[in-house]
């Protein structure tokens, strides 16, 4: 072997050890937001809420009344219409309780029995809605079966709905005891907006479930 011929063994060690060593100085420099995970999206569902709610007719009350629930709804719009419809129901029956406590004298106004009972059916409406959505049949599973099933949620909120409105439409042609009547028809006008949230958001359900 010639002294002076260069060794090329050595030399391609070399080469590869500074190709090695340029790949480890460039993947340092590599921007640091290839790195960072992304965002975790919000957990308590109030993002959630507030979408849904822009589908009502009352989205401020809509927000306002169920995003205290945000954490046990989480995204999930089958639980986001039973916590609309429950809670309706329990205002309801609160205020046939205030007003039965503060109007149902001894013999009350036709006007005003008239309302108990609307707002008594409503409540039964109500109650009928709500133990059907928790019986409900996926729509994964038969779609036909789950259409009637909401179907039948649909019509026992809107039969809720014309309760309210009929009670307070028996007080149109009132024009004695102007308290009592604005007391009781502002009262259940709340109610009424309530259940009509409550009923939008199911069929908003009902839309996403076929849909998906």
């Amino acid at each position: 072997m010639n002294p002076k011929e260069p060794n090329t063994s050595h030399n391609n060690m070399v080469t590869m050890m500074r190709y090695i060593l340029l790949i480890l100085l460039l993947s340092s420099l590599l921007p640091p937001i290839l790195t960072v995970d992304p965002p975790l999206p919000s957990s308590n569902g109030s993002d959630f809420i507030r979408t849904a709610c822009n589908t009502t007719l009352y989205p401020d009350l809509c927000f306002s009344t169920l995003s205290s629930f945000a954490n046990s709804i989480q995204n999930d719009s089958n639980r986001l219409a039973r916590v609309a419809i429950s809670f309706t129901l329990h205002n309801t029956l609160h205020l046939i309780s205030y007003l039965q406590n503060a109007y149902n004298r001894d013999h009350p106004t036709p006007v005003l029995r008239d309302c108990f009972e609307n707002l008594k059916d409503a409540v039964d409406d109500m109650r009928s809605s709500m133990k059907q959505m928790k019986e409900l049949v996926s729509a994964s599973g038969s779609v036909e079966s789950f259409r009637f099933q909401m179907s039948n949620v649909k019509t026992w909120l809107s039969a809720a709905l014309t309760n309210e409105y009929t009670c307070t439409d028996g007080f149109k042609d009132v024009h004695e005891d102007d308290f009592i009547k604005d007391d009781v028809c502002s009262r259940v006008d709340v109610v009424k907006k309530l259940t009509s949230n409550a009923l939008a958001l199911v069929n908003r359900y009902a839309d996403e479930s076929i849909i998906h």
